[in-house]
């Protein structure tokens, strides 16, 4: 969603840790800060200038902009991609905006504040208590990071930058595609005032010959503006053939004066499951996955730079994977941008955790009205993105089925049913690992962790009648086996890691291998067992890059690889056989996905 004009925030600001959360009674809104930080990245790394390693409940920050003199009369917005974790902005002393999520973008407008001058000064406090039960993902919760807990990430970690609009703006577009008739739908908010009587919103769409179609509508006959737009000869999104339609919607006075004006895009593609596969474009797809957790060393959660995105999407290609679970994290959407032009499919999480409460062999569970809040905005963000096949809004959820109804079934179910009535036009898990709720979840899957091949082997031989839990670490009861018709996947495996002379506790899942050619042959085994049986429809491999203490990566920290990139692409390039099934199935009549 861009704009012509725009001013990046990114860079250095003034910046007060604030131990105590007293800042506001002590005057931090009106007084400059003692130090200073390199935004977008979070105190805690390096990146940032500071590299600070103690428990932070309260960051200031403070930055002074001049407002361009031909934004004179324009409402000026300003943007926060991520802001961990409750976040509150003044501008000139006023405050103009709250929001609370670590995740998830916001926009404040500046308003009245801005003064004949054009100077602002934004102050912004982001407050983050370690203990709190709120969305964290794999942030530690003590002094530093520990098994599979990483560093901390507070106050601001993505970009911040401003654009002028005027009284009546665009708000994101919602983009649904619809592959069977070659259209898209176009869901267009309008933010402000009502635009005047007679304006105009259209969309245009563009392919690498020009124009394609171009739909125009009343912006005041519906709250959201929907418009649906046939393509002629449509071309069809998918990993071998990444095209993006490119779109720009303007909407304008009846003398054609324009009001507001976006440039976007979007990719034809359609999802289904059924048959006990996954079906992309109409073809069933066996998705070669890889865990990613997104961390830097020096950058935290946040990228060094744009060229570093890039690289961890081409690196695990490299490899043979043809996309990633984004494992607790929401995903950077500049990295979403780049798996939607290269191909890259992805599986949108939730990082829900950092709600648990007491510890084996149960654990409590805290939520909020804060997990679906900020799991619903997350949709929201990346629902146009067509790398994104599928969502997870929860990760290892344990609690013994029967007894008193805890916290966690009807949470779970919540977020089930808030996915399913935010998007329905991609498959949904319930949980990703230990125990299922949803009987009518779009995939079963499973966390499986075992590093004997044979034994690996022996979980999926009964699909679909298992007779136990094949996940590690699963408490309780088990929960039901999957359905005959629904897909598997095994979406944590794998995690072997090479013995290190200096590390010899690294992180990692059953005995430490001599060297990477036993890692090779390791990866290779697994990976050909569950490519093999024609009931699984998906795995992710655990995982991409070591983790701080979890040093089970296929590249070190930096991204430097373990193992010959072609020698992981050979492991993963035998048949799967669940795309021989259903295809050796699709001349008989019940074949075909069934949702």
């Amino acid at each position: 969603m861009r704009r012509d004009r725009w001013i990046c925030l990114n860079g250095p600001w003034q910046f007060e840790v604030d131990a105590a959360d007293s800042g506001e009674e002590r005057g931090l809104v009106g007084r400059p800060l003692q130090e200073t930080i390199s935004v977008p990245f979070a105190p805690e790394a390096p990146l940032s200038g500071l590299g600070l390693d103690d428990f932070l409940p309260a960051v200031w920050y403070r930055r002074d902009v001049r407002i361009p003199s031909d934004w004179a009369g324009d409402r000026v917005l300003v943007h926060f991609q991520a802001v961990d974790y409750e976040t509150t902005v003044w501008a000139n002393g006023q405050e103009i905006g709250r929001h609370r999520g670590g995740s998830t973008p916001f926009t404040c407008e500046l308003g009245d504040a801005v003064g004949p001058s054009g100077e602002v000064t934004l102050v912004v406090r982001a407050r983050d208590d370690p203990d709190a039960a709120q969305p964290r993902g794999k942030q530690t919760n003590r002094l530093r990071p520990y098994g599979s807990r990483c560093v901390r990430t507070t106050g601001i970690w993505q970009s911040v930058w401003l654009e002028p609009v005027g009284p009546s703006s665009l708000g994101r577009p919602r983009i649904t595609p619809l592959l069977d008739s070659g259209s898209l739908i176009v869901e267009q908010p309008i933010e402000g005032v009502r635009p005047p009587r007679g304006a105009v919103l259209t969309v245009e769409v563009h392919d690498d010959q020009g124009l394609v179609q171009e739909v125009s509508c009343d912006p005041a006959r519906q709250l959201t503006p929907v418009l649906l737009l046939a393509l002629s000869s449509p071309r069809r999104w998918s990993p071998e053939d990444p095209f993006l339609y490119q779109l720009t919607i303007a909407l304008r006075l009846p003398g054609g004066q324009t009001l507001d004006r976006i440039e976007s895009y979007a990719g034809l593609r359609s999802l289904a499951v059924g048959n006990g596969a996954v079906w992309l474009n109409g073809e069933p797809r066996f998705q070669r996955l890889v865990l990613d957790q997104g961390y830097w060393p020096d950058g935290g959660l946040t990228a060094p730079d744009d060229e570093a995105l890039v690289r961890d999407i081409s690196l695990a290609m490299e490899a043979g994977f043809d996309g990633a679970r984004a494992h607790q994290r929401l995903a950077e959407e500049r990295w979403l941008y780049h798996a939607d032009r290269l191909g890259y499919l992805v599986w949108g999480e939730f990082p829900d955790w950092g709600n648990r409460r007491g510890g084996p062999p149960v654990h409590h569970f805290a939520f909020t009205m804060d997990h679906v809040g900020e799991w619903l905005e997350a949709i929201a963000r990346d629902y146009s993105h067509p790398s994104i096949v599928g969502w997870c809004p929860l990760n290892e959820t344990e609690e013994p089925p029967g007894g008193t109804l805890g916290d966690l079934d009807p949470v779970t179910r919540a977020l089930f049913l808030a996915t399913r009535a935010a998007d329905r036009s991609r498959p949904v898990l319930d949980v990703s690992g230990y125990h299922h709720r949803i009987a009518d979840a779009d995939i079963w899957d499973c966390h499986d962790y075992e590093q004997d091949p044979e034994l690996f082997a022996s979980h999926y031989a009964q699909l679909p009648d298992l007779v136990e839990e094949v996940t590690s670490g699963s408490v309780g009861e088990p929960w039901p086996p999957p359905r005959p018709d629904q897909p598997v996947f095994v979406s944590e495996f794998g995690g072997s890691r090479v013995v290190e002379a200096d590390r010899p506790d690294t992180g990692g899942y059953g005995e430490q291998l001599a060297s990477t050619d036993d890692l090779l042959r390791r990866f290779g085994a697994l990976c050909a067992i569950l490519l093999g049986n024609d009931r699984v429809a998906g795995y992710a491999y655990t995982q991409l890059t070591d983790t701080y203490e979890e040093r089970n990566g296929l590249f070190d920290a930096y991204r430097r690889p373990k193992l010959a990139l072609e020698d992981l692409a050979a492991a993963q390039s035998g048949p799967a056989a669940v795309e021989q099934r259903v295809r050796a199935e699709l001349d008989e009549p019940e074949s075909g996905p069934t949702r």
